[in-house]
């Protein structure tokens, strides 16, 4: 009887296992073919800084090893380096373990989703499938599986060039008139000087001792010297006289009349000896409700509301006049405080302040800018284009207005034309600690925050940036983009005709907008001739893409090495007119 021997016989069971557990990975690699891999989107495309990958993978029938897990990477392979999504596993139905179960006789499907933040070298690059499969103590490669090429990077075409805001107006002013300290620079500044003439009641004569009075000296004297005075111009003096309302209607409208008829006679006589000889502008009022309305207003007397309720309540003249005549009586403050100065004719002189010359000013600012108010030095800073100019201006604000914050902040705009950002930084960061939750200040530390990449600081200070106009919106359509929100950077851009309100069109799928915007864009920029090849591209104007791209490359070179790469010209690549055009 022949004798066995076991220890050979164990080998061979043992070579017997392994090339049985062997055949079953080798069989999935060799027809991984079968395996259906759907990439959504179907090209990958950069959003808010990262691509963004879903992937649906379909395991055929009678493929997936019972006993087998299967590892799989998706990775962006480009040249100089690769980055990987997040891996996948699938498991067979004997596998003890807590992946997805792909069934062996019906076959299954696996979904992932994952993320990478985008980098430029991704624009021209491969997505493949690497795949690992396991069984027992053997562990098999797959060879890679293409599934997509290109990343679409439209959305980085974004101009990172927030609108700043020049400090011009320090705050509103309420007074009426202008103040260089305050108000922006005005060449022409209408003035005017006020005065009254009183009358008795029911008297139309000029009393000695109304014209005796400082306020018409002073008129006259005003009116005399705008005459005269290279920087200034006479426009025009106005006479308007008034009855008070508490007598009848007819009676007052002659009196006051009368009363404007002596203003003016005397003013002229007066005007006359100084030989100045300005247009007038006459008007009488019968009842001067609204005067006496506005100095009840102003007035302490008690009851005032009550006294304006009741007149309120009568539209007729004649009631009114019975009313103001009744108050009269009941009321002395009335007849003694308020309708004496309703009596009387107004005289304004209107004058035109002349400016100093863009020459003056601009000469000035340089040689002695102490001399300059606040609005002209201020304006003295947009008579050149000289940057150095502009900070030896802006610089020299700050020091003869150290308290006003325009000079810091205007500093610091001058700074980010240079891109000298960190400097821009420093001096709106003054202008910040003289003047609190300044809209204008907010606008532009979000401008800086933006340049220094930090999206969501200058998403705060973009918010608190209302009021400055339409920079704070379009700064906050800047940042819509960056945070891939395109419908919502289409509402921030409005009615714009810039390179990024058609980019967010572009984007948000609205293809024809973006095309109308782009006609509409002031110049032909070779980034908006490159977007226009875009948008030609993707509606199938092929003639449109070659025409603009042409003419995008001839306005800057560089142009030539983003079109290579760029996936929304893929289907040209191979074209003979797309290689002459970027090569």
């Amino acid at each position: 009887m022949r004798k066995l021997n076991y220890k050979s016989l164990a080998s061979a069971l043992l070579v017997a296992s392994v090339l049985a557990g062997c055949n079953g990975l080798q069989r999935m690699k060799k027809n991984a073919n079968q395996i259906q891999f759907n990439v959504t989107p179907e090209v990958l495309e950069a959003n808010g800084g990262n691509v963004n990958m879903g992937m649906n993978v379909k395991f055929p029938e009678k493929y997936f090893n019972k006993k087998a897990t299967l590892v799989a990477t998706p990775v962006l392979k480009y040249d100089g380096g690769e980055k990987a999504f997040d891996s996948f596993t699938a498991q067979g139905e004997k596998v003890q373990d807590n992946n997805k179960v792909v069934s062996y006789l019906n076959g299954g499907t696996v979904s992932t989703n994952s993320v990478l933040p985008f980098a430029d070298e991704m624009r021209k690059s491969d997505l493949e499938v690497r795949i690992k499969a396991t069984k027992g103590k053997k562990t098999v490669t797959f060879d890679p599986i293409k599934v997509g090429s290109g990343v679409l990077a439209t959305s980085n075409l974004v101009s990172n060039a927030p609108q700043t805001v020049l400090g011009v107006t320090r705050e509103k002013n309420t007074t009426g008139k202008y103040d260089p300290n305050i108000d922006a620079f005005q060449r022409i500044v209408p003035d005017e000087f006020m005065a009254d003439i009183r009358y008795l009641v029911n008297k139309a004569d000029v009393r000695n001792s109304e014209i005796k009075k400082a306020e018409i000296n002073k008129l006259k004297k005003y009116t005399k010297v705008a005459a005269t005075d290279q920087n200034k111009k006479l426009k025009d003096v106005e006479i308007s006289a008034y009855a008070s309302p508490e007598g009848k209607f007819d009676f007052n409208e002659k009196l006051s009349q009368k009363r404007e008829g002596t203003a003016t006679s005397y003013l002229k006589k007066e005007l006359k000896k100084a030989k100045v000889n300005p247009e007038y502008k006459t008007k009488y009022t019968a009842e001067d409700w609204e005067g006496f309305q506005d100095l009840m207003q102003k007035s302490n007397i008690q009851d005032k509301d009550l006294i304006l309720r009741v007149l309120s309540m009568y539209s007729d003249p004649e009631v009114r006049e019975k009313e103001i005549r009744n108050l009269s009586q009941a009321f002395t403050a009335v007849k003694s405080n308020i309708l004496p100065q309703l009596r009387r004719a107004k005289i304004t002189t209107s004058v035109d302040l002349i400016g100093r010359t863009d020459e003056e000013i601009l000469a000035l600012s340089e040689s002695d800018p102490a001399k300059l108010n606040p609005a002209e030095l201020l304006y003295a800073a947009t008579l050149t284009k000289d940057a150095n100019k502009q900070k030896a201006i802006y610089t020299a604000f700050t020091r003869i207005y150290s308290n006003d914050w325009r000079g810091y902040n205007n500093l610091g705009l001058v700074d980010i034309a240079e891109g000298n950002v960190a400097d821009a930084k420093d001096a709106i960061e003054k202008a910040e600690q003289l003047s609190k939750n300044n809209p204008v200040i907010a606008n532009n530390l979000g401008a800086v925050a933006l340049l220094q990449n930090d999206v969501k600081k200058a998403e705060t200070y973009f918010g608190d940036a209302t009021g400055v106009g339409s920079a704070a919106d379009y700064n906050l359509g800047i940042v819509s983009l960056k945070k891939g929100k395109y419908d919502e950077a289409v509402k921030y851009f409005g009615a714009d005709n810039s390179e990024n309100a058609a980019l967010a069109k572009i984007l948000s799928g609205d293809n024809n907008s973006a095309l109308k915007v782009l006609d509409n864009a002031n110049g032909q920029s070779a980034k908006a001739l490159y977007l226009k090849a875009v948008v030609a591209a993707r509606t199938a104007k092929t003639n449109l893409m070659y025409e603009s791209l042409q003419a995008a490359v001839k306005a800057d070179p560089k142009v030539k090495a983003l079109a290579k790469t760029d996936v929304e010209f893929a289907k040209f690549f191979n074209d003979a007119q797309f290689k002459a055009i970027v090569e």
